[in-house]
């Protein structure tokens, strides 16, 4: 994937609100963590597929509001964030021109905000070859008016001239984020005022998974913050490892009888802390794979049970929904890095039991 990024964080002040913003209030959240839910999943036939219409948007996360019963999700070939209500229709809530393109997106109920990651693969339609994996960045933006709250330049952060790439977002009960590097074995602390710095450094954080034609070296794909202040990073490999917020130096690969499929693409934390895992099918091109991660009490080792299959080999994301629900996110990756166009993207029920 590709972004481009015309200026740094200091010009990034020009965002436009678009349609309507999302309704209800982030008081209705159930949780800080938009990856909790407060009850177990249903099983999937209790839940509708929802075929999203919207062409042209290649989301790559996707998140739900609770308070609107819609999910919010970004665009990797835009600098628009979406609402989608469970009929698939999609409106843009946010348009900020000096984004490039969005990946991770989360909501935070008890701040009132919608946090979005900014890349640049080289696929987004704000693109440059000069600005290519040199854009990473997290935004933040009031939920009830879409107003950016500030922006984060992690790039700046990092300052190590290498290439970056902000696979994933998390955010914690205080409302401090934690954003990981899927290039470099980097983890960023944002606070909720958007100061931020590096929290780890560590070659434990680094990846050696090449995907021909697209990236190679592929580390961190996404984090999760767990109550008990630990951070659950997975890696695209299938490895797990667990950061203790309070002593990030004490990063260890938590124990897996066996790693989880690769490539390791989106996690949830269900309401026992356990996680549900979506692992893509892009470099096997079968169906993407669903998994039950049980820790033990301290999340030093771990279980892992497939309990579900996704059709779209390239499913990139997994979210809780209405009613307990959990949905899976397709978004058009494969049409995106062939160049083509396509009609919309498709959430879809798994079971996660």
């Amino acid at each position: 994937m590709k972004l481009k990024q015309s200026a740094t964080a200091a010009a990034l002040t020009a965002m436009t609100v678009l349609g309507t913003t999302l309704a209800g209030t982030a008081d209705a959240l159930a949780t800080s963590d938009r990856h909790v839910a407060t009850t177990f999943d249903s099983p999937r036939q209790a839940a509708p597929t929802i075929d999203a219409k919207g062409p042209g948007v290649f989301p790559h996360s996707v998140d739900y509001y609770p308070g609107s019963r819609k999910f919010v999700t970004g665009s990797l070939a835009h600098s628009t964030i979406s609402s989608v209500d469970q009929k698939g229709r999609v409106r843009t809530i946010i348009e900020d021109k000096d984004l490039v393109s969005v990946q991770a997106v989360r909501v935070d109920s008890k701040g009132n905000r919608i946090l979005a990651g900014n890349v640049d693969y080289g696929t987004a339609d704000r693109s440059t070859d000069a600005t290519k994996f040199k854009v990473a960045g997290v935004a933040a933006y009031a939920i009830g008016s879409g107003r950016r709250l500030w922006y984060a330049d992690l790039n700046k952060v990092a300052d190590d001239d290498k290439q970056h790439l902000v696979s994933d977002v998390t955010i914690a009960a205080d409302g401090t984020a934690y954003a990981v590097d899927q290039l470099s074995p980097t983890i960023f602390r944002i606070d909720r005022n958007g100061q931020a710095s590096v929290l780890l450094r560590d070659d434990l954080l680094a990846g050696d998974l090449n995907i021909p034609d697209f990236l190679n070296n592929v580390g961190m794909s996404a984090v999760a913050w767990i109550p008990g202040n630990l951070l659950i990073v997975a890696k695209a490999d299938g490895s797990l490892v667990r950061v203790p917020v309070d002593s990030p130096k004490k990063a260890v690969k938590v124990k897996l009888p066996k790693n989880l499929k690769a490539l390791t693409a989106g996690i949830r934390v269900l309401p026992d802390k356990s996680l549900a895992v979506v692992s893509s099918g892009l470099l096997s091109g079968k169906a993407a794979v669903v998994q039950r991660v049980r820790p033990d009490r301290h999340w030093k080792s771990a279980t892992v049970k497939v309990t579900d299959t996704v059709a779209d080999p390239v499913t990139s994301s997994v979210t809780a929904g209405p009613r307990g629900t959990t949905y899976a996110l397709s978004g058009g990756l494969a049409a995106l890095l062939a160049g083509k166009p396509n009609d919309g993207f498709t959430l879809r029920p798994v079971n996660v039991r």
